[in-house]
């Protein structure tokens, strides 16, 4: 176990974002482990270490985007993360999960696949109701991979002037190309929308037709991930462009009940019988209602003690998020 000293090291120079430091110290502790004959915990060390700085490089990369004044643009277009959501946090059915594992065992397996003229999946078209896990996916996929997530920003990507919008998306498509990541393009309806509606503003539609194209020419190493709560507004032409379309319905009673048991697991209060009855109360909410209901929960534990906090408590905030909406 690596000594007091080199761990309140590698503390401080993280928090004062001491790269170099940090390294320096990590690698020491690997070094010393070795030598005690932890060979194994000494060789993952080193490659965490290198992994990490590889990382570091990408995203100081993907930080300099903005290189010329066209390129500016994509700082009104482009919200950068690093999620770090896991698979296996995710409360799915078998179908969704195989779903999923799918599109990363493909991608995981890029060169093995070109050997045989095949491609992974990669442009996915996600789905359903709000709260039910979609942009939860895109976070999971770019952190499973181990690559960046780019939101696009719809309202900086339309434009009120013409060919403005198209100018904008094809800068996105280029920069697919340029930087592997995952760009999820959320609420995915607003560009998206049947052309056959005659309501429909001129440049959207002139968007979408823009979309179509290069959704279909994309050859780059990046996933496209777009996200609909209501795929029946969404344009037919769409739906052939997309290697996977992947329905999140409402979460079931067993999933839900699976969700609390994992929320709720030290609370003495909460025993198989009270989930049960919570889980039947709850049908009907999405997992972003679930997550507020025990955050509800918790923060009046904080707030006012367990004593305070009863179980009634805990039903009133589920009635109060199902008369919601």
């Amino acid at each position: 176990m690596a000594a007091a000293e080199q761990i309140k090291s590698l503390i401080k120079s993280f928090s004062e974002g001491d790269n170099s430091r940090f390294y320096a110290t990590a690698m020491q502790i690997a070094a010393a482990e070795a030598r005690k004959g932890h060979q194994e915990l000494a060789e993952e060390l080193k490659k965490l270490i290198q992994d990490s700085k590889k990382l570091k490089i990408k995203e100081s990369k993907i930080k300099r985007l903005a290189v010329n004044p066209a390129q500016k643009e994509l700082n009104d277009l482009l919200e950068f993360s690093r999620p770090d959501d896991k698979l296996k946090d995710m409360v799915l059915s078998m179908k969704l999960n195989k779903s999923i594992q799918r599109v990363l065992d493909e991608q995981c397996q890029i060169e093995k696949l070109r050997q045989h003229n095949l491609f992974p999946r990669k442009k996915l078209l996600l789905t359903g109701p709000p709260g039910c896990g979609k942009t939860m996916t895109a976070r999971v996929i770019s952190n499973e991979l181990s690559i960046p997530l780019f939101v696009i920003r719809l309202d900086g990507l339309i434009s009120r002037y013409m060919g403005e919008s198209i100018a904008k998306l094809r800068l996105v498509f280029d920069t697919m190309k340029e930087f592997r990541a995952v760009y999820l393009f959320d609420e995915f309806d607003s560009i998206g929308t049947n052309r056959s509606q005659g309501n429909e503003v001129g440049e959207i539609k002139r968007v979408l037709n823009s979309f179509l194209l290069q959704i279909e020419k994309d050859d780059s190493n990046s996933l496209i991930i777009a996200a609909t709560n209501i795929p029946e507004n969404l344009d037919e032409a769409l739906f052939r462009r997309f290697d996977d379309i992947i329905n999140y319905p409402l979460p079931t009673e067993e999933q839900i009940f699976k969700y609390y048991k994992r929320e709720f697991l030290n609370n003495k209060l909460i025993n198989n019988n009270v989930l049960i009855e919570l889980s039947k109360k709850s049908i009907g909410l999405n997992f972003s209602d679930l997550e507020k209901i025990c955050q509800d929960f918790l923060k009046n534990i904080i707030i006012y003690g367990e004593e305070e906090s009863s179980l009634e408590f805990l039903f009133e905030v589920i009635d109060s998020r199902k008369t919601s909406f």
